[in-house]
């Protein structure tokens, strides 16, 4: 099922990055666009209901699943597309307030494997979820602050040892300046304060910075998007877009679009990749229509997920980096990522649903593989293979600069990704 290029624009990603700093956000902006779209949201600790055909999604702190089921009867297998909404930054540690030589200092720590360098000399604002007491409950509250209050400085070229800069000491070099003075200032209470909240009624908080930059089309030819986040918010998107064209109109499988948080960490949380989320949640799709436990099993035995994160392009300023046989290029289509190693989740079963989806879609696929003798990342594809049994392929877009505060990738390749994915979350009846 072709996505519009108009419903999957760079332009789009570009919006959809900029609405959602923080994990939680990301998760309520795709939820305003399910619920735009017919989507209901349940709730993991009530009763599903058990009518025919559902459109429904459900939120677990930074994670979020959505399904789309139709009139099939009998097992009918899944096809997923899998995400993360984190992406590596600098997070505020529990007790923020420090001094240091006249400066009032918030304390930072870095969150997953943040390019440090990259995050010093913004203009940061600040995100995330709160804890509020709610008389003798406590309640969820999201913040965001796109002001510029926060700021972690270079040291200056004459200060290091031999003008080439300085190695970062993530415990004592990313601590953000944000006032002047010896007395110590409440950050919590001015974030309290910016929420609209009584600082007394804060009892829990997940902050992080964020680069206040607007994301864009850059170069010559606007072919390119700078944005931060975009490891892994430009498959959040993209996977988005496919979700909802394959959610329309349902068929040989039941497409399911699946974010979690804490990839960047290991994703070893209540709503990792590695935890009982994304399996519960197909089982109960089965439960709801009718199903039993073996015809859940049965359903996942004829299942495949795409495991979606971004992917490496050749860097021209560092080509020798790459894997020569294995040039990926911006705006040159999907990637295909396989590690022998199982790094990534990706076998020939794996490889050639993605490859059909790609052809399907009319988008060129592309091929990448690591360098041998430099250690490959991972991702949720291997955790995902390992605790559903689904033949999982892992996929991506290609970008430059990740895990740095921006990153870039090629405008055309949004759409690309989204019709592919589309694609794989509608296989062709057989038999």
């Amino acid at each position: 099922m072709p996505v519009s290029t108009t419903a999957a624009t760079a332009t789009g990603l570009c919006a959809f990055i900029d609405a959602s700093p923080s994990p939680f956000h990301v998760c309520a902006t795709v939820a305003a666009e399910l619920d735009a779209n017919g989507f209901t949201r349940l709730d993991e600790s009530a009763p599903w209901p058990a009518d025919g055909p559902s459109k429904h999604y459900l939120v677990r702190g930074g994670s979020l699943v959505a399904w789309a089921t139709a009139d099939a009867a009998g097992v009918t297998p899944f096809r997923v597309v899998g995400a993360h909404t984190d992406s590596p930054n600098l997070r505020v540690k529990q007790h923020p307030d420090l001094t240091s030589a006249g400066w009032q200092l918030v304390g930072l720590e870095p969150y997953g494997g943040a390019w440090l360098n990259s995050w010093l000399d913004r203009e940061l604002g600040l995100s995330g979820r709160l804890s509020v007491r709610d008389g003798n409950a406590v309640r969820e509250q999201l913040v965001r602050i796109d002001e510029p209050i926060l700021r972690v400085p270079q040291l200056a070229i004459h200060l290091s040892d031999d003008r080439k800069g300085v190695t970062l000491d993530p415990q004592r070099h990313v601590n953000a300046v944000w006032g002047v003075g010896h007395e110590p200032r409440s950050f919590l209470a001015f974030v309290a304060e910016r929420a609209g909240l009584d600082p007394d009624a804060l009892l829990g908080w997940e902050l992080m910075t964020h680069d206040l930059t607007p994301s864009r089309l850059v170069g010559r030819d606007q072919d390119l998007v700078s944005a931060p986040r975009l490891d892994n918010q430009g498959t959040c998107y993209a996977g988005l877009q496919a979700f909802l064209a394959a959610a329309a109109e349902p068929g040989a499988a039941i497409p399911v679009f699946a974010t979690f948080d804490h990839e960047e960490v290991g994703s070893q949380s209540d709503r990792g990749a590695q935890s009982d989320l994304l399996p519960t949640v197909l089982e109960r799709i089965v439960l709801s229509r009718g199903g039993d436990r073996g015809e859940f099993f049965a359903a996942l035995a004829g299942s495949v997920c795409a495991s979606g994160d971004m992917a490496h392009a050749t860097h021209p300023n560092y080509p020798e980096r790459h894997e020569p046989a294995h040039r990926i290029q911006v705006n040159g289509g999907p990637v295909l990522k396989v590690n022998q190693n199982l790094r990534y989740a990706t076998d020939a079963a794996g490889a050639g649903a993605f490859a059909l989806a790609c052809e399907q879609a009319g988008v060129p696929l592309q091929r990448y593989v690591h360098r041998a003798d430099l250690p490959c990342g991972s991702t949720i594809g291997p955790m995902t293979a390992a605790g559903t049994g689904m033949t999982t392929v892992d996929v991506g877009a290609a970008q430059l600069a990740m895990h740095s505060a921006r990153e870039i990738m090629g405008a055309a390749d949004v759409a690309a990704y989204a019709a592919a994915l589309a694609a794989f979350l509608t296989p062709a009846v057989t038999g």
